[in-house]
């Protein structure tokens, strides 16, 4: 049988050109590999922008054997470098034109994963919600706005020239979507550090209720309400996202549905509908796929545990049996992407900052994988070949009569107020 350096030196040559080749007829970006031997390929003319580097035969037989995810542990594991430029990387291998629902290898690890991790009980979903939100505010604060530390898709209106100023601009946004004004009773679902609700009661008045199921961002949250003595305005509960309460004037859902988990979308739409008083208006802002997809096995395995994007399709069918009226879909897709270039910058900027935090958990395999979340999921939202999007859609529960809601959307474009929190 022949060994791995073998195949190198014969076998594989054939096969590692044609895939070169491959790529570089659709990446807009030339680039090389090296294998562990020493062998060079490239591919397009001039300079690459990157290069990947082979270090161990174990290395390329895990990307051979188990494509993109196999090379991607592999440069986790410090197994494989980029050098260069890590968002043409990631923007070079989304146009492989790979289907991810015919990888029976992919397959089957994502439904073993479902079975570890699923969000069916609510006391799965509060440990795999922790897995990510429970690694301190510091950590966050580090690379997200501040002091609004909104870990949302932010919105990039003309003439906007920084995350704060986009983070605002995305609640702004927002309570004129849902015509939130003062004194009405808001619940934001899944709520985080809180800026919504701190922007919305400054701005407008409003009076609103944080749900969360992360401990850590609900003490943080919790006692930076008393800090600046909103008690009587403001509150959190560490709840489930089914253990809503209300009803409500208004309800707010951002970055909910991806953590609902695959056979949970019903349940959670239902309880969002549940906590809206008749005639209530609400808006739910969500990653979401255009088609039927399994979620890509990486960002559930080491980024979102138990995590699920719905398709738009199937969350509008929900909706739709619990008696809401979709009144307006916003595609903010190309937002996304902006948002996670200034996230990246940040978290790359910021890193021995980071690290300092916690050495042993902000390691370098920690780095390489948040690097590949942040940068390859910008290049997803960016890329043409992409199918997930980043929706908002409003509705009201129960159908809109002509005085209730503008006709037009020219209520959405009134001059944003900028400042404050």
């Amino acid at each position: 049988m022949a060994s791995v350096a073998e195949l190198q030196g014969g076998l594989l040559r054939p096969f590692v050109q044609k895939l070169i080749d491959g790529l570089g007829a659709r990446s807009a970006s030339p680039f090389a590999l090296t294998l562990p031997d020493g062998s060079l390929y490239r591919s397009g003319s001039g300079p690459p922008a990157f290069a990947l580097v082979f270090h161990s035969d174990a290395a390329l037989l895990a990307t051979m054997t188990r494509g993109h995810i196999g090379l991607l542990e592999s440069y986790f594991d410090q197994q494989v470098d980029v050098e260069g430029d890590l968002g043409a990387a990631f923007a070079t291998g989304l146009m492989a034109d790979i289907d991810p629902r015919f990888n029976p290898v992919d397959r089957v690890e994502n439904n073993l994963h479902e079975l570890r991790h699923s969000n069916r009980s609510a006391a799965q979903a509060k440990a795999n919600a922790r897995a990510h939100y429970g690694l301190g505010t510091e950590f966050y604060r580090l690379w997200l706005d501040d002091p609004l530390l909104m870990y949302t898709c932010a919105y990039w209106s003309e003439g906007t020239h920084t995350l704060e100023q986009a983070q605002r601009h995305k609640i702004d946004h927002v309570c004129r979507k849902i015509r939130l004004a003062a004194g009405e009773r808001f619940v934001d679902i899944g709520c985080g550090f809180g800026g919504f609700m701190l922007r919305a009661h400054e701005t407008l008045g409003a009076l609103g209720t944080g749900i969360n199921t992360t401990p850590e961002q609900v003490q943080w949250l919790d006692a930076e309400i008393a800090r600046r003595g909103l008690g009587g305005a403001l509150q959190v509960r560490e709840a489930d996202f089914r253990e809503l309460g209300g009803p409500y004037d208004k309800v707010v859902s951002i970055g909910v549905l991806e953590h609902a988990g695959r056979d949970q979308l019903a349940e959670v739409v239902a309880a969002h509908a549940a906590c809206l008083k008749p005639g209530g208006l609400g808006l739910l802002h969500f990653i979401g796929h255009v088609g039927h997809y399994d979620t890509e096995l990486f960002i559930r395995k080491h980024v979102f545990p138990g995590g699920w994007i719905p398709s738009l399709a199937d969350t509008l069918v929900e909706m739709e049996r619990c008696g809401l009226e979709v009144i307006d879909i916003e595609n903010l897709r190309r937002h996304y992407a902006l948002t996670l270039d200034a996230w990246a910058e940040r978290f790359e900027r910021r890193w021995p900052d980071i690290q300092a935090l916690d050495p042993p958990r902000f390691d370098e395999r920690f780095r390489r994988i948040w690097r590949t979340y942040l940068v390859g999921c910008a290049e997803m939202f960016r890329s043409p070949a992409g199918y997930t999007h980043l929706f908002q859609i409003v509705y009201s529960k129960g159908n809109l009569a002509r005085d209730s809601y503008p006709m037009s959307r020219a209520h959405l474009y009134e001059r944003a107020i900028d400042g404050g929190v």
